[in-house]
């Protein structure tokens, strides 16, 4: 389904045809793992390290679309979303922000680091009971990430974690779904339900998953030291190939 072009970028589906042949230098490395885990927090821990390693950095996240994110919010608080509008909803948010803020960035020579990526999608759609394939042929205008890390994590963990934090929303504890009979029990169930799937789509596409068990800092040390490989790897296939073939930008 995977189709790449000439600058070593791989579009998941058709891509965005007005795109596909512009150069991406840049990196898309995106943080996975269901509600509550710990991301964004990690990832404003990365953006400084990074910075301090003479990267540029962009960052970019779910339903952060300037065009949709107020409307995505407005229909949210109405809890009356079927899962094709909610789909939809959340792919045109996407689209916005990939053709104008990652595709830039990576043109740029950005590292862009998303907060969430369409394996979210594939997830939460494939829990709400949408047909996958519909799913993924709708995220089909996505660039593939060049690094996905998932933040694993068990239910039982996952659930003081909420609790001491921002607590129980209806949307992360699947009340849509009527999967419970109170807000905790839904919770646990839908929860349950996005890791299982997560899990399988980390064995599908090949995600390193870290343990986000671990205490913030060591959690933060195993991702820097999982990046930091990636761009050992990268920069040094990207001298190899510019040495060989003399091309210049």
């Amino acid at each position: 389904m995977a189709s790449r072009h000439s600058h070593d970028k791989t579009w998941y589906g058709h891509g965005l045809p007005y795109v596909t042949k512009k150069r991406l230098p840049g990196h898309l490395i995106a943080i996975e793992g269901t509600d509550g885990v710990g991301r964004s927090a990690q990832i404003d821990l990365l953006r400084p390290w990074l910075e301090l390693e003479g990267y540029a950095v962009s960052n970019t996240g779910w339903t952060r679309s300037p065009l949709l994110s107020e409307t995505i919010n407005e229909a949210k608080a109405g809890h009356q979303l079927t899962v094709t509008t909610f789909s939809l909803l959340y792919a045109a948010d996407f689209a916005d922000r990939l053709e104008h803020e990652i595709l830039p960035a990576l043109q740029a020579g950005f590292i862009v680091i998303a907060d969430r990526y369409m394996y979210t999608a594939f997830a939460r759609n494939s829990v709400m009971g949408a047909d996958p394939d519909w799913t993924r042929e709708v995220f089909g205008m996505a660039l593939v990430p060049d690094l996905v890390l998932y933040l694993d994590i068990d239910v039982e963990s996952l659930i003081p974690r909420v609790i001491m934090g921002k607590g129980m929303d209806y949307w992360e504890s699947g009340m849509h779904l009527a999967l419970g009979t109170d807000l905790f029990d839904s919770f646990e169930r839908y929860q349950s339900r996005l890791i299982d799937e997560y899990r399988r789509l980390s064995s599908e596409f090949g995600f390193i998953s870290v343990d986000a068990r671990l205490p913030i800092e060591d959690l933060q040390g195993e991702i820097r030291k999982h990046i930091a490989e990636y761009l050992s790897g990268s920069n040094g296939k990207s001298r190899d190939n510019n040495g060989a073939s003399g091309t210049k930008e």
